[in-house]
């Protein structure tokens, strides 16, 4: 049996311990899913308040109580149109596919400063466990339009208007979905 032994300096010892402590840290975050979207992801969503004030911390105003509240199954195996939808997901930092095959609340909310809205436009929140894990804005208008929570550059300028259609589509590099596909993913939550 061989024995080695190493004399280690207190202040080698703090360092180390100190970079072991960081690593820590961040795999933590990194594993909890921070994905540095902005404050929002502070909001405790497990009350009506907290998920109110998630979708103020991006800028939208909605009616104070949900039109829907459901438990919907996230589907095992994706299809094409999930996967857009998952697509928006990740564009925004959450990604579904870590949820295949669980039930997860669904609030939907709607918006009430939607910047030229024709027609009614809604907050969508996917909850899993008090921490929101998707969602998204959704115009009821023409073929549909559906996009992130962050407003589009667009609706940034002003804060007026009803709810509705949006006055152009969302900018380049932010995902969307058409109104069939919108529809199609209803259709698998219900």
């Amino acid at each position: 049996m061989v024995v080695m032994t190493a004399k280690v300096s207190r202040t080698k010892l703090i360092a180390v311990i100190a970079i072991l402590a960081v690593i820590i840290i961040a795999a933590v975050f990194l594993l909890r899913g921070g994905d540095g979207t902005d404050a929002a992801v502070e909001a405790d969503v497990s009350t009506n308040e907290g998920r109110i004030a998630y979708l103020s911390a991006y800028g939208w105003e909605v009616d104070p109580q949900p039109v829907e509240t459901q438990e919907v199954l996230i589907p095992e195996e994706m299809n094409e149109v999930f996967e857009r939808y998952n697509e928006l997901q990740r564009s925004q930092g959450f990604d579904l596919t870590r949820f295949a095959g669980k039930q997860v609340k669904r609030y939907v909310y709607s918006v009430t400063n939607y910047q030229n809205a024709t027609a009614p436009v809604y907050a969508t929140l996917l909850i899993s466990r008090g921490d929101v894990i998707g969602g998204d804005i959704t115009s009821t208008a023409g073929a549909g339009l559906m996009h992130g929570f962050s407003k589009p550059e667009s609706a940034k300028s002003g804060s007026g208007g009803t709810a509705a259609e949006p006055s152009t589509p969302p900018e380049e590099g932010v995902a969307s979905l058409t109104e069939d596909e919108v529809a199609a993913i209803e259709d698998t939550s219900a």
